[in-house]
């Protein structure tokens, strides 16, 4: 993707089932989970860069023995600073104890992190926001080990305020407005609940001391607690939960926004963000590797046993396509077919783009994370050339000389990898002009590719946000190879509305489609109807989010997509640019068709999942209107 756009996040939890001196004796190492752990996190790190976190729990300590440890860092390196600093307490107690890498008892005394119950997590802020105390796994602290809670997760929620209200309505005073505190303080407070009704009740019994403990962990109803918390959420999440005591669970919004997938044995259970890091940290097939369905949660009791339950009422499903065209790592092996598909189902509207003259055009991506929708679209390409070769052989009836054979096979698609993404640049200089230039140059091409003035260069992105990169950088620098034509083509459809469940695309006014069908509005003197709609979403703004509609579609709707593309391609073109600039979007239809059971397009359809995004897209349309530079949720 030319422009970085960020997204919450990555998350994963491990419970082993058995004790660590199994793990030494079966897998040759205590510090599985730990070690398990670490692959899944590095094999996550495409999810958040912003900074990481891990905690974990060891079961059934004895009184006075500390047993959650956590560690989070906003370092450039954050999994690599967590894990030096896990190394460093190891090595220290190592050399202060003998054999104590085969000491079971003082390894899960003495060692930190030595625990039976693990929680990762890789953070991507969307709001910009950066430091130690917005990465997760966050805690609530209590002097009873069920009351402790940890929790971590993927997730955004639309109605923040609601909750805040909430809070209060039972007593809490919050301190913060964030998602990641009111969630916390939900959770804690119906667990809190949970802990002294079961108090009272054993004790009422003449239960007492650690008998009384025993009965309160082993009668917690997480299901209840997770049915209370979760009651008024809106947004998409994944979220992890584990008590100090050593239940945890995992859950999944109802419209299954947000990805998770699970794996379990007699050893572990194991839940992750994404498949393909279960796969490769544990060396399981795909098929082993279980989606956690929508509305549902994974619930781990103090003895290890999980059971699936649908906590909530599903809605339609409607998982992210953004994780499919972008965010996820490319070698799972249904996103891979995906993003073939996403390339190849342009190819029709490339050729014609490119007058079918395929011997006069070079097909290149802009890296990085283009390239496989790059190998699509070839496919596609290579696939009419092939029929049109046969057909040609066909015809001839055998009359061809070897020299108009040879010329008929000797027709392929020419690629090459043009664009070089290079370090990216840092400067002191403060002046805009100054800092443009420099970043113009995080790119660089490779020379002597093109044809001058007669080759066209189609290349290929995931998607076109806001358009400044390909502005100020990328095209500038692929007009220095002078081709006749560029075609820039989008393996995802026109990004028209915010997002607001996890992806960094919060205001309308910054899309580069927005842009371009208000510039439309004006040349065909219909400025009206922007007024008309500020007007339409101010009113929705007075209504329950239930029931407002998203009056902003009515807007994209005056115009065609190629009106809209076409006018796009006006707005990139940087100025003094030599080469004709044509932009070619994937449409939803193909999208849907290459990705046919991830169907969240809310970015591109304006079809929100949940009452809070038509909220969002009229708050957004109203400041965008305001010229107010801020998020609508």
């Amino acid at each position: 993707m030319s422009e970085l756009i960020k997204h919450e996040c990555g998350v994963a939890l491990i419970r082993l089932k058995k004790p660590l001196s199994y793990f030494k004796k079966t897998y040759g190492t205590h510090f599985f989970g730990l070690n398990k752990m670490h692959i899944l996190m590095q094999k996550m790190h495409n999810r958040g860069q912003d900074g990481a976190g891990i905690a974990a729990i060891k079961l059934n300590t004895k009184v006075g023995t500390k047993y959650i440890h956590r560690r989070r860092s906003d370092d450039n390196k954050a999994i690599e600073s967590i894990y030096k600093h896990i190394d460093r307490k190891f090595q220290e107690l190592n050399e202060k104890y003998d054999n104590f890498s085969n000491d079971s008892k003082r390894i899960k005394k003495k060692m930190p992190f030595a625990g039976e119950l693990l929680m990762g997590h890789l953070r991507y802020g969307t709001h910009g926001k950066s430091g130690i105390e917005f990465c997760h796994p966050v805690k609530r602290s209590s002097n009873w080990k069920a009351r402790n809670l940890l929790m971590a997760g993927n997730f955004n929620l639309t109605n923040v305020p609601e909750l805040i209200r909430v809070l209060k309505e039972i007593g809490q005073h919050p301190m913060q407005q964030s998602d990641t505190v009111t969630i916390l303080e939900k959770f804690g407070h119906y667990l809190d609940t949970e802990v002294s009704k079961l108090y009272k009740k054993y004790k009422s019994k003449s239960v007492f001391g650690e008998k009384l403990t025993d009965k309160v962990e082993a009668n917690i109803d997480f299901l209840k607690i997770i049915k209370k918390a979760t009651k008024d959420f809106d947004g998409g999440y994944v979220m992890a939960g584990a008590t100090g005591s050593g239940q945890s669970f995992v859950i999944r919004d109802p419209s299954g926004i947000r990805p998770a997938w699970y794996y379990a044995n007699e050893d572990f259970i194991v839940i992750a963000s994404e498949r393909v890091a279960i796969q490769t940290a544990f060396n399981l097939k795909s098929s082993e590797v279980v989606e956690l369905p929508p509305a549902n949660a994974i619930i781990i009791n103090k003895n290890g046993n999980h059971s699936l339950y649908e906590y909530t009422k599903p809605l339609e499903k409607k998982s992210c396509s953004f994780e499919r065209i972008y965010f996820s790592r490319g070698n799972d092996r249904d996103i891979y077919k995906e993003r073939l598909a996403l390339g190849s189902s342009l190819t029709e509207r490339v050729l014609t783009a490119i007058d079918r003259k395929v011997s006069k055009t070079v097909f290149t991506f802009i890296p990085n994370t283009a390239e496989v929708s790059f190998y699509g679209l070839l496919k596609g390409v290579d696939g009419v050339l092939n029929a049109y070769k046969k057909q040609e052989i066909r015809e001839g009836n055998g009359s061809l000389s070897e020299e108009q054979i040879e010329k008929i096979l000797s027709l392929q698609t020419r690629a090459d990898k043009i664009l070089i993404k290079d370090q990216k640049m840092r400067t002191f200089i403060t002046n805009d002009n100054d800092r443009d230039d420099l970043v113009s140059h995080v790119y660089d091409i490779t020379y002597g590719t093109i044809e001058r003035n007669v080759d066209t260069l189609v290349a290929i992105d995931d998607s076109i946000v806001r358009g400044t990169t390909l502005k100020k950088s990328i095209l500038s620098i692929l007009g220095r190879l002078e081709p006749k034509k560029i075609v820039v083509v989008s393996s995802a459809p026109q990004i028209r509305y915010p997002d607001c469940y996890g992806i960094d695309m919060a205001k309308l006014a910054d899309f580069i489609a927005f842009k371009a069908m208000k510039e439309l509005l004006m040349e065909t003197g219909q400025w009206q109807l922007w007024h008309d709609t500020y007007i339409a979403c101010k009113n929705e703004l007075l209504k329950p989010a239930k029931e407002m509609k998203n009056c902003v579609k009515t807007l994209y709707d005056t115009f065609t997509e190629e009106e809209i593309s076409n006018k796009i391609a006006e707005l990139i073109t940087p100025k003094g640019f030599k080469p004709k600039l044509e932009v070619i979007y994937q449409s939803v239809e193909g999208l849907h068709n290459a990705c046919p059971n991830h169907k969240g397009d809310w970015y591109f359809t304006g079809n929100y999942p949940t009452a809070g995004g038509n909220r969002v897209v009229n708050q957004s349309f109203v400041f965008a209107y305001e010229n107010k530079n801020q998020r609508a949720y």
